[in-house]
């Protein structure tokens, strides 16, 4: 996932989440339970018919894996589209599925995004394909983000975001700061790089959804439970607290750049040293990269700050699966395109062409983990990553309208931002309006 914007859609087709049934939404009637197997031979049948699939995606090395896997079976048309990105594309694939015409084969969908299309089972459970058999070929955090809290296996996972801590070593060394192992020591050193050039802080941060809870994930909190339409949500744990009382920190203490990520502020202090850390997904390179080019060599990568020192907790920032929707036609030949894409041979495809993997064999290879990155001053960078995949926790839910709760963060937690209301408070107040509009939608919801 190249680059991990946050601005969610509104509601997307909730409607759905209203009634919590699947034929309120175009799914079967009668659930997957009642779904025949679908043997390895009906695949390969169906590769050796031929027929055209549709894909929506926006990722883009899947171009030359549709490329390669047409070459391989030439009776096999894939149409790949882009519909746009996240919250664009679902927003079209809801009302695709709403009409009942137009429904993709396949489509690309977040792991935060996911329960909402499984609950409704407007996702095909892929266990009939004898998905679940290839659990072990994946690391913990994306494969938990397939299973959308449940028992079903809701897509394959295409991507991943293991999160690291991206610094410009340029700076760390012009003003002699230690590169940061705890968030304690992180905040030391947000104190010490403004005291020495009050131009520059340590990172950007105006308030983000998916940051906030990729923190609080590492962090240790669960703030999400999920049992079907019973979800509870609660940020008063230890875990968040632990979060809340480092950052609130640097808030008050005003050591973060109130800058909006992926702007052209936020490229330029990338650049010019302004802002001296991200912590993000380790799809971040290809960014930096591209929109800070002038700071090449200038960057380095390390493990993230662990909230406990000794620790060696991981977390997943963004991420995607290939997952095939309900009304979708030509599931045995879909399957089989993701099952190339996310599992076969178009898996090393993606990762020569910059994707990050969410598989362990292309995690754990010796190619991959010794490759360097020129924009890295030649760090094998990838070693840190790989490192930090397998450390991430594999019992994080989102919520069934995770999309719907993270579109009101600003409103609540993004309070705490531009005003006094603290970072607790936030939260509080993300959560009861949280509570009130699964309650509307007709979940069951406790705090």
């Amino acid at each position: 996932m190249l680059k991990n914007s946050r601005r969610l859609l509104r509601g997307i087709g909730l409607v759905c989440a209203l009634a919590l049934g699947a034929t309120a939404c175009g799914g079967s009637d009668d659930g997957d339970s009642s779904r025949k197997a679908v043997s390895a031979s009906d695949i390969q049948a169906a590769l050796k018919k031929g027929g055209t699939i549709t894909v929506w995606a926006w990722e883009p090395t899947l171009k030359q894996v549709a490329a390669d896997f047409e070459k391989e079976h030439p009776g096999v048309k894939v149409d790949l589209v882009n519909a746009g990105t996240n919250d664009e594309q679902y927003k079209a694939l809801q009302n695709a599925i709403s009409a009942k015409k137009g429904v993709p084969d396949v489509a690309q969908v977040e792991y935060y995004a996911m329960g909402q299309f499984a609950l409704t089972k407007q996702l095909t459970d892929l266990k009939a394909f004898g998905a679940d058999k290839l659990a072990s070929k994946y690391s913990p955090g994306p494969w938990n983000g397939v299973k959308a809290g449940g028992e079903g296996v809701y897509g394959l996972p295409m991507d991943s975001g293991p999160m690291a801590l991206f610094y410009n070593k340029k700076v760390f060394d012009k003003y002699k700061i230690e590169v940061p192992t705890t968030w304690d020591e992180y905040v030391d050193a947000a104190r010490a790089l403004h005291k020495a050039d009050p131009k520059a802080y340590i990172t950007n941060d105006n308030g983000d959804a998916g940051f906030t809870t990729s923190m609080l994930w590492q962090a240790g909190s669960r703030p999400y439970k999920v049992d079907g339409t019973k979800v509870s949500i609660d940020f008063s744990d230890q875990g968040a607290k632990t979060f809340t009382g480092t950052w609130q920190k640097l808030l008050d203490e005003k050591l973060v750049a109130p800058v909006t990520s992926w702007s052209d502020e936020w490229y330029k202090g990338l650049t010019d040293g302004t802002i001296a850390t991200l912590a993000t997904g380790a799809w971040m390179p290809a960014n930096l990269a591209s929109g800070a080019k002038g700071a090449s060599g200038d960057w380095r990568v390390a493990p993230l700050p662990q909230w406990t020192a000794g620790d060696n907790a991981g977390s997943e920032n963004g991420g995607s699966a290939l997952a095939l929707p309900e009304l979708g036609g030509n599931e045995a030949l879909a399957y089989a395109f993701v099952e190339y894409a996310n599992a076969g041979k178009g898996v090393q495809t993606r990762v020569d062409n910059g994707a990050f993997p969410a598989t362990t064999a292309q995690l754990n290879s010796e190619e991959f983990q010794n490759a360097e990155f020129p924009y890295f001053g030649g760090q094998q960078a990838n070693k840190i990553f790989a490192e930090s995949a397998a450390n991430v926790a594999d019992d994080w839910s989102y919520l069934p309208y995770q999309a719907y709760a993270n579109s009101i963060f600003n409103d609540t937690v993004g309070k705490a931002y531009v005003s006094d209301t603290t970072l607790a408070d936030g939260l509080k107040s993300w959560q009861d309006a949280s509570v009130k509009y699964g309650t509307e939608q007709g979940f069951t919801v406790e705090k």
